[in-house]
């Protein structure tokens, strides 16, 4: 039996891979702590996770989910965060790590103080990867260019002086990309398939591909007309409702079923009477929906996209951050997706009806679904984990 701390950042399309992967370690026997915060709990301790706050520990910091969003887009932000948490959490997680002796730790690869805290205690290593992997090849498919670079070396000379604060405390790094970076002598964890990873072939055999971790649905969703448009922006970027009744007006006068997914910051009722072809709710099953869905409104989310085609549903796509235009970009290099180059009612009816008319959209989703229905899935991560910490007795 292993002992299995994970580390996470507070929010829903980082935590919710993880899950499966967890339940499957604890029905192998294994023990799994999870440090994350604790909007997260109820989640993480019905996965069969022990969990651990750190709340606490960050108090001046007040983390909160919309603060993901910056992490990856603000690379000064990024690094402050990284070491102002790994600095709040170092005496707690130190001195309980010491104490516990895990034989691996899992982390997120936008919770950076997991792998801080691996690299000074020593403990074996696995990067827990919910977006793409990256690296050089990949970054150029990802139209990661010469400006983001310009933008990484300037963001690395500010960050230097965190660097410091870093070394001072006995952690091993030289610059903030010793921690940020994954190379290919790192045990990673990417929940995507090799099809839709970008240069898949350019990671080394400690990069795994397991695909999302799809989870039963819970509901069930009946499909009234012979075709449904499912309409979602996330968890986090969905006070939305400007472009929520955009999409209504879109698709009132059609003769298909609308499903619209809307969150909790936005009052149903301020909708007023909705045409009778469209549906909107605070939150619905998701896996349930995409079922049965022929066409998925996304903010393009790595979750949101995996789950959609590993359905095999094509995609209209309205990014709202890189790292979703990053997702987004590989969507329609595939020829799964179609990017709008507005947001107004026709342009969004405008793609919807393109992906209908043209079958090689659904054709090609299909061929990708059977790709990520071929992936490991949890049972992959849990069996890479396991590896990890058997390779260290």
């Amino acid at each position: 039996m292993s002992k299995i701390v994970f580390f996470c950042i507070p929010a829903h399309g980082h935590i919710n891979p993880t899950l499966g992967v967890v339940e499957e370690l604890v029905s192998r026997g294994h023990q799994v702590w999870y440090y994350s915060y604790n909007v997260m709990r109820e989640k993480i301790e019905k996965a069969g996770a022990t969990f651990v706050s750190c709340d606490d520990c960050n108090i001046d910091q007040k983390l909160n989910v919309k603060d993901s969003t910056r992490v990856g887009k603000d690379m000064f932000f990024s690094t402050k965060l990284l070491v102002d948490t790994t600095l709040a959490l170092d005496d707690k997680v130190c001195k309980e790590m010491a104490e516990l002796k895990p034989d691996c730790i899992v982390a997120d690869s936008m919770a950076l103080w997991g792998k801080a805290v691996a690299l000074k205690l020593g403990i074996p290593f696995v990067s827990s990867t919910t977006t793409f992997a990256f690296n050089r090849h990949s970054a150029k498919i990802m139209k990661q260019g010469l400006g983001n670079l310009l933008k990484m070396i300037f963001a690395m000379i500010k960050t230097s002086k965190q660097v410091k604060k870093l070394k001072d405390k006995g952690y091993p790094v030289k610059n903030i990309l010793d921690i940020i970076g994954n190379d290919n002598d790192i045990h990673t964890i990417v929940y995507t398939s090799p099809e839709f990873q970008p240069c898949s072939k350019t990671f080394s055999k400690k990069f795994v591909f397991v695909g999302p971790s799809i989870r039963p649905a819970t509901e069930k969703i009946e499909k009234k007309s012979d075709k449904l448009i499912y309409i979602s922006m996330g968890t986090v970027n969905n006070d939305m409702m400007s472009f929520y009744k955009t999409c209504i007006s879109a698709l009132a006068n059609t003769d298909y079923q609308v499903i619209m997914s809307v969150g909790n910051l936005v009052p149903i009722d301020e909708f007023g009477v909705l045409p009778e072809n469209v549906s909107v709710f605070a939150h619905v099953d998701q896996i349930a929906v995409l079922q049965q869905a022929d066409v998925f409104v996304s903010h393009c989310g790595m979750n949101s996209v995996s789950e959609s085609l590993y359905f095999g549903v094509p995609l209209v796509m309205l990014p709202q951050t890189p790292e979703q235009c990053g997702v987004a970009n590989q969507v329609f290099q595939l020829g799964v997706g179609i990017k709008p180059d507005k947001s107004d009612a026709s342009s969004i009816l405008y793609a919807i009806n393109k992906i209908f008319a043209n079958s090689k959209y659904k054709q090609n989703a299909i061929e990708l679904s059977k790709g990520f229905n071929r992936c490991s899935g949890a049972k992959g991560a849990a069996d890479k984990i396991i590896q990890v910490c058997e390779s260290t007795v």
